[in-house]
């Protein structure tokens, strides 16, 4: 995968969630609770293999519910693979992503920090999405992205 800063786009959004930090952690490492809130709207998820230590990989399809969708990797589907660079239970998990696509404005490993900090009525939940290939539009986050919106 290659290295983080290559297009230079950072997007970075933030919430407080009234949850507890290691149960909002468990969302981001359980493959079934991944396939359910990280595809964007109009998309369902598809957990094609998941390793859910540092160091693991991951695959994913999101697949459009409606003909009219376009997809990056075929006609219907966004399929990427990751790396689990960091995960610190209950704190933080940092992914490096690539998404398959022929498109080279999809191109580029993007760098996605989740960061968990406990306050006063839940967890203050901060998703940065560093170089975020200049393909993907801003303002269709991720469900889970659009927590943090």
């Amino acid at each position: 995968m290659a290295g983080a800063g290559e297009h230079g786009r950072t997007d970075t959004g933030s919430r407080l969630i009234k949850a507890a930090p290691d149960i909002i952690y468990r969302a981001l490492i359980e493959p079934q609770a991944v396939a359910s809130w990280r595809p964007p709207q109009g998309m369902r998820g598809e957990v094609l293999a998941f390793d859910a230590r540092e160091g693991g990989t991951f695959r994913m399809a999101f697949i459009y519910e409606d003909e009219h969708g376009h997809g990056k990797t075929t006609d219907n589907a966004d399929v990427f693979e990751g790396r689990f660079a960091e995960l610190m239970p209950g704190r933080r998990v940092i992914e490096l992503v690539e998404f398959e696509s022929d498109d080279p404005s999809f191109a580029g490993t993007m760098r996605i920090v989740t960061t968990l900090e406990p306050v006063e009525g839940g967890t203050r939940v901060t998703v940065s999405c560093e170089n975020v290939p200049p393909g993907h539009q801003r303002g269709r986050p991720s469900r889970g992205h659009r927590l943090v919106a």
